[in-house]
């Protein structure tokens, strides 16, 4: 495993060690010791896997009430990986990062929580496996739009495919005005 590039020292992705021949590979996903020594002490409690199809664009997605931190691995495909930084009064709120992730590596990100995520499948299919933090909670899932100028993600796909959910997602400004108006 070998840390390979970081943003803000809260996201970190890695490099993880495959063992190939001709039966196939063996590949250590996650070992408390390793992540502890790059400052990863998060206990994750959920594991969670998706299947995506090329251009599919899935995010901006993070939790408000229980902060989630994650560990994203990509198992096979690839995928351009964003993240944002939502930490209210973070002197960097707004500033966003993106990564190259695919299972010939780089091929794992870590986030702590106060990070949307989102990402654009480059391959035919991606199979990303998440561990997690805190338990799903579909009431604290929140998002931001994934086109918002403000934030201006230069997005590989010329037609993506959105959920519809995704696509009523709020602008960042938008989303902190409503926070601020409801406190």
């Amino acid at each position: 495993m070998k840390l390979v590039e970081s943003f803000l020292n809260e996201v970190k992705v890695f490099s993880l060690s495959k063992f190939e021949d001709n039966r196939g590979f063996f590949l250590e996903k996650y070992h408390i010791e390793r992540y502890s020594s790059f400052g990863i002490n998060d206990i994750f409690v959920q594991d969670n896997q998706s299947r995506s199809n090329k251009d599919v664009i899935r995010g901006l997605h993070f939790t408000i009430n229980n902060p989630q931190s994650q560990l994203m691995t990509v198992m096979s495909g690839e995928v351009f990986d964003v993240v944002v930084d939502v930490r209210v009064g973070s002197k960097t709120f707004g500033q966003h990062k993106s990564f190259i992730l695919s299972d010939k590596g780089p091929q794992q990100i870590y986030m702590s929580n106060g990070f949307a995520h989102g990402f654009c499948v480059l391959s035919d299919t991606a199979d990303l496996h998440y561990k997690v933090s805190k338990f799903y909670d579909h009431d604290d899932e929140f998002g931001i739009a994934w086109d918002d100028e403000d934030i201006n993600i230069n997005w590989p796909s010329v037609n993506p495919e959105i959920s519809p959910r995704d696509l009523l997602h709020p602008k960042l400004k938008d989303f902190i005005k409503s926070r601020v108006n409801n406190d």
